[in-house]
């Protein structure tokens, strides 16, 4: 019998993710990987990836189809993303009936109805940015990328005013891949008292958000339609997960390669591209998320070189790699607005296609115009902030994202529109 060759290593900090995305891709359409001490079959053929998210025979409910799930429950630091009990993690008839009744919040009608409300947060957020510091160093990511999903997160759950920022520190370490058992588990408790705190004040006070309208179905049941109180804790948890660091990761990179390829700002602004253009450009090229875990086999799932991913075996859906596959898209280590077809699988594919696409993109649109409009002159200063990766297998965006939002005073040319420095596939 023919030994497995051993699996490759992911690195838990994401350090040089271009480069494993790479190694990996030369792997093969699908290759065994490590991650965080699972084994897993990380998909990287967009080909394959898209047949493996759309078929039955590919589950996403580890109780039911992953022979691991007991030990990591109990030792992995993503355990939550296995364990909770959502739409995320549901299978078959469960998943169709969670995805019903969070479908209404998301509709093009209730995007649309809440874009006024975006304008208005974005707004006040470059008044503030503009305000606090007029020509010095701003974080855009800390000051503007953060606090805008948070709020419309907020707004759509009727978390109180000011309230919502609380879960920011918890969330991100959900998305993080660098703590022990212990501190996730120490995250994830925490970040559930604060769920349970939300929902007794909903119960207490019920209002017309998604949060109390959640609440009242697993309450009632109406239509037939009911949540388990588990339920009802799982989908709130994915609804600011998923709403929350995507987004900000999303202006992030959107914002940064502008500022690296003026060639490409220079498109937008001349009516070559659209902000839409920008937004799915870098939904391709950097997408918010790389890595997300985790899919189960339900059967033995041969593969076209001869291999077989067997019944109960892991599938990690590697989308950064999958975006830039050479076989999918002509140079796709360029980032260009003007392509013809920025086609990704930046918010899954099939059943389990993100619910909240839309309003992400809506945000992310709304914010780079406004943005760019009130700082046409901005530029990156990345000598005054940290702008390594996050250290995620999983959250795609930057620890800082320092920017200068008007030219110094006491540079030359000062007043005059900046030119930002040309990057590499620019």
């Amino acid at each position: 019998m023919t030994q497995r060759p051993a699996p490759y290593v992911l690195d838990p900090a994401a350090r040089d993710a271009d480069a494993e995305h790479e190694l990996l891709r030369a792997r093969g359409s699908a290759t065994r990987i490590d991650i965080l001490g699972v084994e897993a079959w990380s998909v990287t053929d967009p080909v394959l990836l898209k047949e493996l998210l759309t078929s039955p025979h590919v589950s996403k409910d580890a109780r039911r189809h992953w022979p691991g799930f007991d030990d990591a429950v109990r030792t992995w630091p993503l355990a939550l993303w296995v364990a909770a009990t959502n739409m995320f993690t549901a299978y078959g008839g469960d998943h169709r009936r969670l995805r019903r009744i969070v479908a209404p919040a998301f509709s093009a009608r209730r995007v649309a109805a809440l874009r006024p409300t975006v304008e208005g947060i974005v707004e006040r957020l470059l008044d503030g940015m503009e305000a606090a510091a007029p020509g010095d160093v701003t974080d855009v990511r800390e000051l503007f990328a953060y606090p805008l999903p948070i709020a419309v997160i907020g707004t759509l759950l009727g978390v109180p005013d000011g309230r919502a920022g609380e879960f920011r520190g918890l969330v991100n370490d959900v998305f993080a891949t660098t703590l022990t058992p212990e501190e996730a588990a120490a995250n994830t408790e925490q970040l559930y008292a604060m769920l349970d705190a939300l929902v007794a004040a909903k119960r207490a006070d019920p209002g017309e958000d998604m949060a109390s309208v959640l609440i009242a179905l697993g309450e009632e049941g109406a239509d037939g339609r009911t949540l388990t109180e588990e339920e009802l804790r799982d989908t709130l948890l994915l609804m600011i997960n998923a709403g929350y660091e995507t987004t900000v990761n999303l202006i992030d990179q959107a914002v940064t390669t502008l500022l690296t390829r003026p060639g490409q700002l220079a498109h937008v602004r001349e009516g070559r591209a659209s902000w839409a253009d920008v937004v799915e450009e870098t939904l391709r090229h950097s997408p918010p998320v790389k890595h997300l875990p985790l899919r189960y086999a339900v059967t033995d799932i041969p593969l076209p070189d001869g291999r077989t991913i067997a019944e109960g075996e892991a599938i990690l859906a590697s989308y950064a790699a999958a975006n830039r596959h050479p076989g999918w898209h002509d140079d796709p280590d360029v980032f260009d607005v003007t392509r013809i077809t920025k086609e990704h699988l930046a918010f899954g594919h099939g059943i389990h296609f993100c619910l909240g696409a839309a309003l992400a993109r809506m945000e992310a649109e709304v914010a780079l115009g406004a943005f760019f409009g009130r700082f046409p002159d901005a530029e990156l200063a990345p000598e005054d902030g940290d702008m390594r990766p996050v250290p995620s297998l999983i959250s795609n965006g930057h620890r800082s994202l320092p920017v200068r939002l008007r030219p110094r005073r006491d540079r030359p040319g000062a007043g005059e529109p900046a030119q930002p420095r040309p990057a590499k596939n620019s």
